[in-house]
């Protein structure tokens, strides 16, 4: 064995059983925003999973983790979210976004002319978040509303089943508030452990003060805030001033395989349920796991 396969042996680490679907994508929008969707090209009754972008980071940059996460079975919607805020304007998911993904599901699954027509699970939605997103699908998950992550309180949709966020957290920047969480669908908080602006403290924190299960804590080992997306300090965005040590590719797998699987587990799917709770742990060598079942 080559140096480089050794090394890729020892990094990535197996998968669970995954039958990967060929996956393809097309434009669209979602009340007024330029969304980009991802799907398997095979199969039917898909749930959807809306990603809510970090602040400035372009949907572009979450083409790798959205093409993986569609693969386990997902039509993933990845919304570019405008809006002015403090005066300055930019890509800053809100929660209203999550009843808009909802709306929007149940029109393309009757338009014939959708690839998606009667493909869409439209009473399921999941949602999937990025730093200030991440926060963004908390205040949903919790029924909190706080600026500036929501402008009026979003109740969650009745079709919203379960949250996974990276790098996110809901200690308010610049200072070291932290909000009770009571969240009312299960949620898991993915954590780069080299991440230098929303950090693992601020996440486990965030974690040990949320109530409501199920919940789980899963950290990334050399991961930092820019794990899930396609390259490292996307253009536009905050740069993360640690650097990330893990592999990119390997870090964007791990973070979409672990969201499928949360994400399924929490929908009903036995074979997740196990991968989650019991082998996916063990198997990972990146990754650790506190979760309350």
């Amino acid at each position: 064995m080559s140096a480089a396969a050794l090394v890729t042996a020892l990094t990535v680490a197996p998968s669970p059983a995954h039958a990967t679907p060929a996956v393809a994508s097309y434009a669209t929008t979602i009340n007024g925003d330029s969304t980009d969707v991802y799907y398997p090209t095979t199969g039917t009754r898909l749930p959807v999973a809306l990603l809510l972008q970090g602040a400035n980071v372009d949907k572009s940059h979450y083409s790798t983790y959205a093409e993986t996460l569609a693969s386990y079975g997902f039509v993933v919607a990845v919304p570019n979210h405008s809006r002015s805020l403090f005066g300055q304007s930019g890509l800053f998911p809100e929660g209203a976004q999550a009843g808009w993904a909802v709306d929007w599901a149940e029109a393309e699954d009757d338009d014939p002319a959708s690839p998606l027509h009667r493909r869409i699970d439209e009473n399921t939605l999941v949602l999937s978040g990025h730093s200030f997103g991440a926060a963004t699908a908390l205040s949903l998950s919790s029924g909190l509303c706080v600026i500036p992550f929501c402008a009026i309180a979003n109740v969650a949709p009745g079709e919203l089943e379960a949250v996974v966020t990276y790098g996110g957290n809901n200690v308010l920047t610049g200072t070291s508030l932290i909000l009770p969480v009571l969240n009312t669908v299960p949620v898991a908080y993915i954590q780069g452990l080299a991440d230098g602006v929303a950090t693992p403290d601020e996440g486990e924190g965030t974690y040990n003060l949320t109530a409501g299960t199920p919940k789980a804590f899963i950290e990334l080992a050399g991961a930092n805030h820019y794990g899930i997306t396609d390259a490292q300090n996307p253009a536009g965005a905050a740069p993360d001033p640690s650097a990330q040590t893990l592999n990119q590719a390997v870090g964007v797998e791990t973070t979409a395989r672990w969201s499928a699987q949360w994400l399924l587990a929490q929908t009903g799917d036995s074979a997740a349920k196990k991968y989650v709770y019991t082998t996916g742990d063990a198997a990972d060598p990146n990754v650790t796991v506190t979760y309350v079942k």
